[in-house]
């Protein structure tokens, strides 16, 4: 009995324990983040701020601890030099991203690289003393060349570690077999080194380098991490391909700790860069007991269509997707994934907004669809838009239209169409001919196609190509009911251009189709969805306010630098809200911003909210000074200059910003500060500053001034029904088509066969 009783106490109290020690578990925050650890990812910033400055130079690793997250790691690419001593530089040859060719023109080598003959300048030919006198420069061309002349010396492993002081130290041996070859010894130097310098991380795609340095680091050793290569490259140690190897993760658990793959490996593309479901391969390695590293991250190139150009959506496609969690990323921008990690992850639609500005589209979502089709309207409510707006112009019927252009070939196919022989050419409009709405009748416009605007198509940069037609055109009523059945935006916002023009010469009065449209659709008495009018022309603007109580903008299309009060007052006459362009708020030379206006003080100072017009993700819209990063752009100027709303081909980008889990902190994050204006110009040489640029002009009472609207004007009749008369009483504005009109006619069909 005594044994049974021992026996019951011992149980209980096990069980006791057990439910004790569930409890504790229970209690623990479960981590969001579902890395092998749970540990947030690392950033793992690739020879430094790479993406700016030249690979592995000081300004590079010193500006992403400056503006990364506090445990940055800092990756070096290790080359040994003729001396056998270890230095960081991207590549085995030194002419891409130095200045050996200048500083050494006649010792160019030539050597097998994994069985490839190669030529170039190789570090194996340079002792270090030879390399003092060699620059680190930019190693891609489309970067700029503006920190080249900063005399950016080489620097050594070990210096890197004692100047920079990481909390982290990566070291990527590319190419130990090659070494090996010529009788030097990487091995040998990563052990010595590892006396005097803290190294968290290696990583190399040889697997014989990992037998050659098994066991040699000590239990506390570096952690040892695969990296792999493109899926039919072939290891050169084993002679089997990368995705072979990839198959067997145990066996690369034998010598590894952890792997480091490019993206496609967990996010593949298909041919035309969308992305097709992901792998597995983060769930596998992870039950492998592996961690997962990604390479490949850079703001500046083209990255899936999915992303909309929205670097920040990358990276929360590999950390916070709802499914996995990567273990680290390696990019040449690490104050993006810094943001991406810390600022944007695990914050879902409805959390809340930590700063108040409109977020207003342009034409719709103009980055992801054709403008002003009813997809693109769709898709600005749902991104978040608080704001939709509507480009009006007029057909031939009088009908008020939604497009971003009163040139039909700007926004459609229509020179792919029979009404390609309607091109004229309208000197008040411009120089080059054109098929304008006010030739078609609204029935004959809504057969068109729509097309999607490339402004960067000719840097290859194409938007959502696989609906770069997608949509309907959309008339102004259909634009207003499709608002008034929202119940996420607070106001429209309806652009009216050419009302002169239109009133003389066409007999169209926009004014009054745009007031008699809003009464036909219920919004004179709708008070829960505001209505803005915005207008470049202040007698637009005047006529809408004797007419109606609608709220109005006044559009300044100039850059300029300053405004005088008078002009302001005058503006406060007729205007509730002002829209400025972006140099006008930061002015640019050679895309460095070199100060800040006190524009958008001033205006605000009279009670004028000030909006801001164009933001776009492409980073080639961006200066230098926002890292190719549009969430950059935007913290600057919601941040630093105080706006108060955003004009947006992408609001779904410029929506997620207002839940910015890092703004509603007390201390200023640095990856979260504004971009200082003229801070980035400090750090180039001046030998490399950009030409003073002639000043923006100041903004004064004679612009803002216009004599009242002409009154409507009946229109000749024309020969055909919507067709412009090409007899010699044509009114003003209207001529037979000419060998000008017949050439831009023919400029317009090429540029719809680049639509279509």
């Amino acid at each position: 009995m005594r044994g049974l009783r021992a026996s019951s106490l011992l149980l209980c109290g096990v069980v006791l324990i057990q439910l004790f020690a569930a409890q504790i578990n229970a209690q623990k925050p479960k981590s969001p983040w579902p890395t092998l650890t749970g540990d947030p990812p690392f950033v793992i910033a690739r020879g430094g701020f790479s993406g700016l400055f030249p690979d592995s130079s000081y300004d590079a690793y010193n500006f992403a601890m400056l503006t990364s997250v506090s445990d940055v790691v800092l990756w070096c690419d290790v080359q040994l030099t003729k001396d056998a001593l270890g230095i960081c530089f991207p590549d085995l040859t030194m002419s891409n991203a130095s200045s050996i060719e200048v500083v050494y023109p006649t010792r160019q080598k030539s050597y097998p690289v994994n069985g490839v003959p190669t030529s170039g300048w190789f570090t194996i030919d340079f002792s270090l003393k030879d390399l003092k006198a060699v620059n680190l420069i930019r190693g891609i061309l489309s970067r700029s060349e503006k920190f080249d002349g900063n005399s950016n010396p080489i620097m050594t492993v070990q210096s890197v570690a004692t100047q920079m002081k990481p909390s982290f130290f990566w070291l990527n041996v590319q190419h130990d077999a090659f070494y090996a070859q010529q009788n030097l010894s990487m091995s040998s130097f990563l052990i010595a080194a590892s006396k005097t310098v803290p190294i968290d991380f290696i990583s190399s795609p040889e697997v014989n380098f990992f037998r050659k340095i098994s066991g040699r680091f000590g239990r506390n050793g570096p952690s040892l991490v695969f990296r792999f290569l493109r899926q039919e490259e072939f290891e050169p140690t084993t002679n089997r391909t990368y995705g072979s190897i990839l198959s067997n993760l145990t066996f690369v658990k034998t010598f590894a700790s952890g792997i480091l793959v490019p993206k496609s490996y967990i996010l593949p593309l298909d041919d035309q860069q969308y992305l097709l479901p992901p792998t597995s391969l983060v769930q596998d390695a992870h039950k492998a007991g592996l961690e997962v590293f990604v390479s490949g991250f850079a703001n500046d190139i083209d990255i899936a269509h999915d992303y909309s150009f929205d670097p920040v959506s990358e990276y929360l496609s590999f950390v916070d997707n709802g499914n996995f969690s990567v273990d680290g990323v390696l990019t040449d921008f690490p104050i993006t994934a810094s943001a991406s990690l810390d600022c944007f992850s695990h914050i879902g639609r409805n959390a809340t907004k930590q700063v108040d500005f409109l977020v207003i589209s342009k034409n719709g979502a103009s980055g992801d669809y054709p403008g002003c089709t009813d997809v693109a309207y769709e898709k600005a409510i749902k991104d978040g838009a608080d704001v939709i707006d509507c480009s009006v112009q007029m057909s031939s019927d009088g009908t008020p239209i939604c497009l971003g252009s009163i040139d039909l070939g700007n926004s459609t196919t229509v020179a792919l169409t029979a009404f390609r022989n309607r091109s004229t050419t309208v000197p008040e409009l411009g120089s080059v001919g054109g098929i304008y709405t006010f030739s078609l009748t609204w029935p004959e416009i809504q057969t068109l196609t729509p097309a999607i605007s490339n402004p960067y198509g000719v840097s290859r940069l194409f938007r959502n190509p696989n609906q770069k037609n997608a949509g309907k055109l959309f008339s102004l009523s259909d634009f207003l009911n499709l608002a008034k059945n929202s119940t996420s935006l607070s106001g429209v916002l309806i652009s009216v251009e050419n009302a002169a023009y239109l009133r003389e010469n066409q007999g169209l009065d926009v004014v009054k189709a745009v007031l008699d449209t809003l009464t036909h659709t219920g919004y004179s008495n709708n008070t829960a969805t505001k209505v803005m009018i915005q207008s470049t022309n202040s007698s637009v603007l005047v006529d809408f306010k004797k007419q109606s109580q609608y709220e109005t903008v006044y559009k300044v299309e100039e850059n300029i630098r300053d405004i005088l009060d008078s002009a302001i007052e005058d503006i406060k006459k007729f205007a509730d809200a002002v829209v400025i362009q972006k140099s006008s708020v930061f002015p640019l030379a050679q895309s460095f911003i070199t100060t800040q206006t006190n524009v958008v003080e001033k205006l605000q100072k009279s009670q004028l909210p000030v909006y801001v017009e164009l933001f776009q993700n492409e980073f080639l819209s961006q200066p230098y000074d926002f890292f190719a990063d549009a969430t950059v752009e935007i913290n600057s100027y919601i941040t630093g200059a105080g706006i108060n709303g955003t004009i947006t081909e992408f609001p779904f980008t410029a929506a997620r910003y207002k839940r910015n889990l890092c703004l509603g902190r007390k201390e200023t994050i640095p990856y979260m500060a504004p971009a200082q204006p003229g801070a980035l110009l400090t750090l180039v040489s001046p030998t490399s500053l950009p030409p003073a640029q002639a000043p923006n002009p100041v903004f004064t009472d004679a612009d803002v001034t216009e004599p009242p609207l002409p009154p409507v004007t009946a229109k000749a009749p024309t020969s055909t029904p919507g067709t412009p008369s090409t007899n010699a009483q044509a009114p003003s504005g209207q001529t037979r088509i000419t060998l000008s009109v017949l050439l831009s006619v023919f400029a317009m069909v090429l540029a719809s066969l680049l639509l279509l």
